[in-house]
Formats: structure tokens, C-alpha cells, sequence
């Protein structure tokens, strides 16, 4: 058995121990459905965070960003707040959030070399000062919070909300769908790019990457706009949510691109031009010089 398969079989038993942990101590809280997700969450972030400093290694709690949703939206969809089960509803919200955690966690297994093989951003952020609070508060609790706020949306429209299905709803599904496509294709194109060895130390600028210098990011942040519109359009009193996907777009840019930027800046030759004709995020439209 070889070092890869090793340490996704030890991440995928840290994961199942981190949920069945967080289950059973908050089966027995009687609070706010959204307020107990939120604290099985943070426990299960816990013991992930234990196992990447037991392991030295950050990119362990990859996987938790796009594995964690999927369980909580099962929990939202058929024990909900309203007591109202709407399968044609749950169905809408749930596949496209199921389709993007698979792809994403995919991406990440596929990519990921075992427990070695640690993120360059998680290791530039530990050799800042207080490495020790940065690991925990910047690297695992943080992303936790935002998943969980940007899940909120889901919380309102599929538990609260005894609202029915609509033709809004399957656009607004449809749309997301699209959206993880999209992350998908950029994905797929980065992948096949990265394993040609005639591209060591070069960086993509062909497909999708020749409108954006990241695709998959954008897909990523109009797949959160899209778990807001789906509850938009269940309940449109609920509009005041935009700033769960708004915050998600915030972070990508300001601080996930920012990161990724420097760093090819230092790294790859003729960068600097690709940015300058390049937009960040968006496809259309074409950056002017």
C-alpha cells in the first residue's frame, strides 16, 4: 500500500471519528437547529485540527471544507425546524450541493500527494509570528466559520421556510450547477496542464485561464452565490443573506487570489504580464491594457 492511499485512509478515519464525536455530543443540546450545527462544526474542526498537528501537516483539513456541508445539509433537510419535509425541494438544494462536494474533494485526493504534501499557503503562513494561533484560528477555524456562514442561506430556505418549490428554484439549482461546472472544467484544465512535465515551473494561460487567471475560484464563489439565490428564490424575505455569499467572494479575492498572485509573481517568469492582461476572477469582460 502506498504512502498516498495510507494517508487518505487515516484522513477519511480522522473524518468519520470527527463526525461521529461532534454527533454525540450534540445529540442531546436543545438549542437553535443552525446554533447546534454550528457547535458540532467547531468540535468536529477540532479533532482535524488535532490530527494536522499530530501530522504536521495543515492540507488535512483540505477535505473538510467541501465533506462538512454535505452531512449538514442531510441533517437540515430531513430533521428541519418547520417540520415540513418537501422532497421535491430538498432534492433541488441538495444535488448541486453533493455534486460540488464530490468534485471538490476529488480535486483535492487526486492532487494530493499524501501526508508529506502540504499546501505552500499553510507553510508561508506558519513561518509568520504566533504560527501556532495562525495554524488553528487561520487555517481551520476560520474557513469553518465561513463555510458555516455561507451555509446559513440553506438553514433559512430548506428548514425554516415552508415555502414549496418553484420554477425560480430550478433555475436558481440549475445555476448552481453550472457554477461547479465551471470550477470543474477549470480544474480539469489546470490538471492535465500540471501533468505534462514540458510545463514544470510554467503556469497555465490556455482555456478558460486565458479569460481568468482563476476560473476555478470564480466557480467556487458563484456556486455560494447560487446556494443564496436558491433560497432567494423559496423566500425572497430572506434577501438580507446576501452577505453569507458576499463574505465567501470577499475572502476569495481579497485574500485566497492575493496569495496565489504573489506567490506566481515570485515564482514564474512573465507573470507580471499575464496579470496585467489577465482578469482575476472575471471572464467577460476582456482586461483593456
Amino acid at each position: 500500500m502506498g504512502i498516498k492511499v495510507k494517508s487518505l485512509i487515516i484522513c477519511l478515519l480522522v473524518y468519520v471519528f470527527a463526525l461521529a464525536i461532534s454527533i454525540l455530543i450534540c445529540s442531546n443540546i436543545v438549542l437553535n437547529q443552525w446554533v447546534t450545527v454550528l457547535i458540532a462544526h467547531i468540535i468536529a474542526t477540532v479533532i482535524v485540527y488535532i490530527a494536522s498537528s499530530l501530522f504536521k501537516n495543515s492540507s488535512f483539513y483540505d477535505p473538510f471544507w467541501s465533506i462538512a456541508p454535505i452531512p449538514i445539509v442531510i441533517y437540515i433537510s430531513f430533521w428541519p425546524d418547520s417540520e415540513n419535509l418537501d422532497y421535491e425541494k430538498i432534492f433541488l438544494f441538495f444535488i448541486p450541493v453533493l455534486y460540488w462536494g464530490i468534485r471538490l474533494t476529488y480535486n483535492w485526493a487526486r492532487r494530493w500527494e499524501g501526508l508529506y504534501d502540504e499546501d505552500f499557503r499553510y507553510e508561508d503562513l506558519k513561518e509568520l509570528k504566533f504560527a501556532s494561533l495562525i495554524d488553528f484560528f487561520g487555517i481551520h477555524l476560520y474557513p469553518t466559520l465561513q463555510v458555516n456562514l455561507s451555509l446559513l442561506p440553506l438553514y433559512y430556505g430548506l428548514s425554516v421556510s415552508t415555502n414549496t418549490s418553484s420554477y425560480w428554484l430550478y433555475l436558481a439549482s440549475f445555476y448552481t450547477i453550472m457554477a461547479v461546472t465551471l470550477e470543474l472544467i477549470s480544474d480539469n484544465q489546470l490538471w492535465k496542464f500540471k501533468k505534462n512535465k514540458d510545463n514544470k515551473n510554467k503556469f497555465i494561460k490556455t482555456g478558460l485561464w486565458s479569460y481568468s487567471r482563476h476560473p476555478n475560484y470564480l466557480g467556487e464563489i458563484l456556486f455560494w452565490w447560487g446556494i443564496f439565490f436558491m433560497t432567494l428564490a423559496v423566500d425572497t424575505s430572506y434577501w438580507y443573506l446576501f452577505i453569507c455569499p458576499l463574505s465567501m467572494n470577499l475572502m476569495f479575492a481579497l485574500i485566497t487570489c492575493k496569495m496565489m498572485d504573489d506567490r506566481s509573481l515570485v515564482k514564474r517568469d512573465g507573470y507580471k504580464d499575464y496579470m496585467d492582461k489577465t482578469n482575476q476572477l472575471l471572464i467577460f469582460p476582456k482586461k483593456r491594457l
